[in-house]
């Protein structure tokens, strides 16, 4: 039964945005700022800026110091695999798996956040460019497809939406990692320094502080960062990119938007006599009735894998495996980046030396393997960068089992941090396979009783090749930096654990082989437009939520353009 409380003229928009995270808070400000009138839908429920329960709490101020208890982590078997559940600061931000379950054919780890502003407030914040090398790769390399744009295609709009959302870094000038335009640095630890320094002069290779979305000075309205390191809590001082500290808000301040959250989209309309869907069909969570609404144009931006369970639920006579998949590709080529493998060591030196503040990011040293003839390897594609930091280590010595000193002595050494510790964790990419892929389950439902999604997907040979390097690579430089009781580790990575999961939608250049054309529109159904990490063609190993917000005010500039061509 369907039920609208309004005539169809009351529940139709110029555009509807599936989404209000890092992706659909742009489509919705590009859109409502050139004058749509813009519906957004979120599936959970609604946050405001500021309303974050936990942000100014004490970690003593919570029951059990913040742990879950064994009841309370059943509900999150799948969310806690990050180690970001473990805490009742942030609990409130992650799904609840049991109310919505998927299916693993191979471990995936699909980590999720259904309210406003969904993994905009739960992100790393990391925000780094891709690059002309990272555009070619496929297209060189014979990978998949090649992407149908490069990097000067979207190099404006990556400018365009550093100035708005503000990111602190230093531009080092190197092709494979391009320029951005940047707020003044965060400052490196002086253990770091000496890192950056020793890698310079013996490898040639570059490091520099983590380039992250939050604000080093007040930036566009909004408050600098405190150096509280609480960012997953959410930030009331709006002192890091979130759509609900940015996007959001200038959306709203033109007039145009709704928000509508507890909004389940359950499927895209499709009108098969213009070839264009003309509405979306929406469950109230709270209620259970399903609405619909209508518009001229629809971005998907529920996330990769949401949005692609949204386009097969929305399979009809035309496209019975799956809106606008013609091509047989939706679904498939899912990609993440692994991690988890480096090396740590302690620094003896800088004893009379500590850092201030929790500063909210750490050190990126950057690609360096198959950048150019010189660096290629014969063992596999592509390559990682490193993220890790130094810093004191924990008061450790003043535990009693470790340390028998007595009186002043043993005062005076609770007041002494321990030694600098250094960690380096690379971050390296993930081909696209055809064969790792989502399907949709028809046989376990979730809470709203919709299909739920099957995964299928692992990292094969080239990935695990390219595992002992970053290990080792990683050793290599700490030593030749002397650093001492150096070890290197590589404790797994699953897909989705790294939580950029991408490529079931992708861009191309025809569409026999890809479900998106260079403006992130449907081949099959052009007024859909695809802007969140399903778009990706490939992954490259920088994070990759800078891409989305680029290509999502990309696609949205060029989908008002064409309304007023009256060509949608």
């Amino acid at each position: 039964m369907y039920f609208n409380s309004k005539g169809q003229e009351e529940v139709s928009y110029d555009a509807i945005v599936i989404g209000s995270g890092i992706s659909g808070g742009w489509a919705a400000k590009e859109l409502c700022e050139k004058g749509l009138k813009t519906l957004v839908l979120e599936k959970g429920r609604m946050v405001k800026h500021g309303d974050y329960p936990t942000a100014l709490k004490e970690d003593w101020e919570f029951e059990n110091r913040g742990q879950l208890s064994a009841e309370e982590l059943t509900q999150y078997e799948k969310q806690n695999r990050t180690g970001y559940t473990m805490h009742q600061s942030s609990k409130h931000w992650w799904v609840n798996d049991l109310e919505h379950p998927y299916t693993e054919t191979k471990r995936f780890d699909w980590i999720r956040g259904h309210h406003v502003g969904g993994r905009s407030l739960m992100w790393g914040r990391q925000s780094w460019r891709l690059s002309e090398l990272d555009f070619e790769a496929n297209l060189r390399e014979g990978i998949a497809v090649d992407w149908p744009i490069r990097y000067a295609d979207l190099a404006p709009w990556y400018e365009h939406v550093e100035k708005f959302i503000g990111v602190q870094g230093e531009n080092v000038g190197l092709p494979q990692l391009p320029d951005s335009n940047l707020l003044p640095a965060m400052e490196l630890t002086c253990v770091e320094e000496h890192f950056r320094d020793s890698i310079k002069s013996n490898f040639g290779r570059t490091l520099t502080v983590g380039r992250s979305a939050n604000l080093s000075q007040a930036h566009n309205g909004r408050g600098a960062c405190q150096y509280r390191n609480r960012c997953i809590r959410g930030c009331p001082y709006g002192a890091y990119f979130s759509s609900n500290a940015s996007t959001l808000p200038a959306a709203e301040a033109t007039g145009n938007m709704t928000l509508r959250p507890n909004s389940v989209v359950h499927s895209i309309i499709y009108d098969p006599a213009t070839r264009k869907a003309k509405g979306v069909k929406v469950i109230d969570a709270e209620t259970m009735e399903t609405t619909e609404f209508y518009a001229k144009i629809i971005f998907c931006c529920a996330s990769a894998l949401s949005t692609t369970l949204i386009l097969f639920n929305s399979a009809n006579e035309d496209f019975p495996n799956g809106l606008g998949n013609s091509s047989g590709q939706l679904g498939h080529n899912v990609m993440d980046h692994h991690f988890r493998a480096g090396a740590t060591g302690i620094y003896e030196g800088f004893g009379d030396k500590f850092h201030k503040g929790r500063r909210p990011t750490g050190v990126y040293l950057a690609r360096y393997r198959n950048v150019d003839k010189a660096s290629e390897s014969k063992d596999y594609l592509r390559g990682w960068g490193y993220q890790g930091g130094a810093s004191r280590t924990n008061w450790m010595q003043g535990v009693k089992e470790l340390d028998m000193t007595l009186g002043a002595e043993f005062k005076s050494k609770l007041i002494i941090p321990g030694p600098w510790q250094m960690g380096l964790n690379a971050f390296a990419e993930c081909l696209p396979y055809y064969d790792n892929k989502v399907t949709l389950n028809t046989d376990v439902l979730d809470k709203y009783g919709l299909p739920t999604l099957t995964m299928d997907c692992e990292f094969k040979e080239n990935e695990m090749n390219m595992r002992k390097d970053m290990a080792n690579d990683a050793a290599e430089m700490l030593e030749a930096a002397g650093f001492t009781n150096v070890e290197t580790y590589d404790a797994g990575s699953w897909p989705g654990l790294g939580i950029h999961e991408m490529g079931t939608a992708r861009m191309g250049r025809t569409p026999k082989s890809s479900v998106l054309n260079g403006w992130n529109q449907m081949w099959d159904v052009p007024n859909v437009f695809v802007t969140d990490g399903s778009c990706m063609t490939s992954a490259a190993c920088q994070n990759p939520s800078l891409t989305y917000m680029a290509l999502t005010a990309r696609a949205a500039n060029y989908a008002v353009e064409e309304l007023k061509k009256m060509n949608l």
